[in-house]
Parts: structure tokens; C-alpha cells; sequence
């Protein structure tokens, strides 16, 4: 839990910092949700590999070699202003930078979740998982809240002027970059700290193109298992419209409430506060009950509709952490059901690569979507609206397909908990 919420908040403090070596590079504003597309098609792109890796070794040792990747990305990031070879040139090496770091994020994934199915029965799984979200949601407040700091002028003032900084870092991204890499240290660290499970899994197919073909079985499992279907489309949308909500509300801060960037990020911790107290509180829902909280789905589409009309701190503050709170409770469950169910019929590398690479793939539809938006100059509100409706409306026909699930099949809620790793796959 240690290793996971220091290599996310390292991440979360990144994009951060990389939004402001935009701004400072004078990049467009397109850019940005750009830049973070790239980091998901790391996900999409890699999707039929990772799941093989993180079975093929011990989860500790595959954390730490995809945190060192992620360290990688960081100091080639901090490169970028070192050599003047033009503002184009090093947009794009902030680009080829966050990219490599989704690489490492990508193979990282399935290793830290495996690793929590290997520890715990299923009925333990809904707990676990409030657990791992809750942390990593407190890493994103943190890392985003940390960016901010980082990139604010007192703080990278006194940076600058630090006697170990200093030498090394001569612009306020640079002294921000450098802290955020011995974040990544830390987090290495602590990968090697973790214990091996001893759970082992047969020898992984090392050939891509039948690993592609295997990948693509594995994808047609979950779609079709109806428990499976639900959880997958439910945690797709969220992790979807969250990634692109997230840059919503720094434009949003913005434009509409005149904050700068090292606010604005402080905001995006406010909404993540709210997803820590919805997954605290997630914790109590059984695994047999987690469909029951599919409408929460609904009211938090229709509670971002709400984000145009508030401009006091504390309406803007209130409605952030009720976005973030309905989020985290409804979604805690749903992605302790689909990793049960990717348990039972894959294994747990395998199903979690499969989980990523559905949400990562819309991940890249929505923020392609936002990107179109702001490169057509639409209003920011009009973009708000547009979001919490489609995220309302998806939601409708998510429960409605729940229910006509039931109804073909009234023994599913008995398959909830049931043991058989793997199932499919024989």
C-alpha cells in the first residue's frame, strides 16, 4: 500500500508539473488533455503484454522494475529545458516524457492489484479494495495538491534557492521535477520491501501475436460473463469521464473561477477528498450488494451539472467533494466485483489487464472528445454539461441492462463469492 500511494502520488504531482512546463513552453491548451492521452494509449497499446508479465514474476519485483520506468520518464522530462533545441522540440519531449511514464504506469497496474487478490478470499476482496482505492485516491489529492506547491512561486522560489537544488534545477518545473523523483525513489523502495505471496501461475506465452490473440479471448470472457459486463462498462465510464473530469475542473478553475494553476490543482484534491470518504464508506458494502449501488452512478452525473452554477469557495468545495464522494462509493464496489470475476475466470494479471485496457481505450475516446471541444474553443461550461449528462444517461442504461440480465438469469447474484480461479481459461 506504501509503494502504490507513493508511486501514484508521484504521478498525480507530474501531471502537475508537466501541465506547467506547457504553460511555461507556451503550449496550446489542447495540449494538455493531449499530453494525458498519450499516457492512456501506454495502457491500450500494452494491454495483451502486461497481464502475462505480472504472472510471469513475483509482484513486488515487477513493481519496482515499472516504478523504475516511471522514474525514467520523470528525469527525461527534467531534461526538457536543458538544451534549447526550440519550444517544439521540447513540447514533444515532454510528450515522449509522460508517455514513458505511462509505460511504466501501465505494467505497474496489473501487479498492484494482482498482488491483493493473491492476499485475500473474496469476501475480503470489497475491503482490500477500499483500501488500495482509498490510498491511491489520497496520493491523488496529495500529488496533485503537491504539483501545485511544487510550481507555486514562493515554494519554487525557496527551491532554487536551496543549496542541494539550486545547482542542479534553474526553472520552477525543473526544482518540481527533481522532489517528484526522489518520490519515485521512495516508492522504489518500498517495492522491494514487499513480501512474495508464493501464489504461481502457469508459464506465460511469450509470443505477442498469440499473447494479441489470447488478449482478445480474455476481453470476449468478461464482455460476456453478465456479472462481468456490468462491472467492466461500469468502471470504464468512470475511470473515463474521472480522467477527463479531472482536467475539466483546472480549465473550470480557470475560466470560470479565474484561479491559477497551483489553485486550480487544489481543487482537483478537494473532488478527491470526497472519492476517499465514498471508498472509506464502500468498505461496507458486501460483495453480494455491489450492484446496488449502480444509481449513485446517476446522481453524480447529474451533480456535475451543478459545477456552472457555483462560484463561492465553499459551493464550488461542497459540490466538488459530492461529485467525488457518489464516485468513490459507487465505484469501489463495482471494482472489487469485476476483479472477483476476472479472479474466478482468468487470473488476476490477466484480468486486470483486461479492466485497463477498456477503461484506458475510453479514457482515449473522452479525452479525444475534450481535446476536439477546446480546440473548437466551446465554452467550459458547455463541456461540463455535456460530460455529467452523457456520464447520467450511460449510467440509465447500465442498470437498465443490469436488470434484464436478472431476469435471463435469476441464480447471479448466487455466483457472487463463489471460488474457481480461472475457470475459463480450462
Amino acid at each position: 500500500m506504501a509503494a502504490q500511494a507513493l508511486s501514484s502520488l508521484a504521478d498525480n504531482a507530474l501531471l502537475i508539473a508537466a501541465i506547467a512546463l506547457i504553460a511555461d513552453l507556451q503550449g496550446p491548451d489542447w495540449m494538455v488533455p493531449m499530453m494525458k492521452w498519450w499516457f492512456a494509449l501506454a495502457y491500450v497499446v500494452l494491454a495483451a503484454f502486461v497481464g502475462a508479465f505480472a504472472d510471469s514474476f513475483p509482484k513486488g519485483r515487477v513493481m519496482f522494475t515499472t516504478n523504475a520506468i516511471k522514474l525514467g520518464g520523470c528525469i527525461l522530462m527534467f531534461t526538457t529545458q536543458m538544451v534549447d533545441v526550440g519550444s517544439y522540440a521540447q513540447l514533444v519531449q515532454v510528450f515522449v516524457a509522460y508517455t514513458l511514464v505511462g509505460i511504466g504506469a501501465a505494467a505497474y497496474s496489473p501487479a498492484k492489484y494482482g498482488i491483493v487478490t493473491e492476499m485475500l478470499p473474496p469476501d475480503m476482496l470489497v475491503k482490500g479494495n477500499s483500501w488500495i482505492e482509498g490510498l491511491t485516491v489520497l496520493s491523488i489529492i496529495l500529488g496533485t495538491v503537491l504539483g501545485g506547491v511544487l510550481i507555486s512561486p514562493a515554494v519554487s522560489g525557496s527551491l532554487l534557492a536551496h543549496p542541494w537544488v539550486g545547482p542542479i534545477a534553474q526553472t520552477r518545473t525543473e526544482a518540481a521535477i527533481l522532489i517528484i523523483g526522489v518520490v519515485y525513489f521512495l516508492a522504489a523502495i518500498c517495492n522491494l520491501l514487499i513480501p512474495r505471496t508464493g501464489v504461481s501461475y502457469p508459464k506465460q506465452q511469450t509470443n505477442p501475436f498469440k499473447l494479441i490473440t489470447e488478449f482478445g479471448c480474455y476481453v470476449g470472457i468478461l464482455w460476456k460473463d453478465k456479472l462481468g459486463q456490468i462491472s467492466l462498462a461500469v468502471t470504464t465510464l468512470f475511470w473515463g469521464a474521472g480522467a477527463t473530469l479531472q482536467l475539466i475542473v483546472i480549465e473550470w478553475g480557470a475560466r470560470h473561477l479565474g484561479y491559477p494553476l497551483e489553485r486550480s490543482s487544489i481543487l482537483m484534491g478537494v473532488a478527491a477528498v470526497g472519492t476517499v470518504a465514498g471508498s472509506i464508506l464502500a468498505g461496507k458494502v458486501p460483495l453480494k450488494r455491489a450492484l446496488s449501488v449502480l444509481p449513485l452512478g446517476v446522481i453524480m452525473g447529474l451533480t456535475v451539472l451543478l459545477m456552472p452554477f457555483v462560484y463561492e469557495p465553499w459551493a464550488v468545495y461542497s459540490v466538488l467533494l459530492l461529485i467525488g464522494a457518489l464516485s468513490g462509493f459507487f465505484v469501489v464496489p463495482m471494482n472489487a466485483l469485476l476483479q472477483h470475476r476476472g479472479h474466478v475466470l482468468l487470473s488476476a494479471g490477466h484480468s486486470i489487464a483486461v479492466q485497463n485496457f477498456n477503461e484506458q481505450l475510453n479514457i482515449l475516446l473522452m479525452l479525444a472528445l475534450y481535446s476536439l471541444m477546446l480546440w473548437l474553443n466551446l465554452p467550459i461550461n458547455s463541456i461540463i454539461v455535456f460530460f455529467g449528462l452523457l456520464v447520467a444517461s450511460l449510467m440509465l442504461l447500465f442498470i437498465r441492462w443490469s436488470h434484464l440480465n436478472h431476469k435471463a438469469d435469476p441464480t447471479l447474484l448466487h455466483q457472487i463469492g463463489q471460488h474457481g480461479h480461472g475457470q475459463a481459461l480450462h
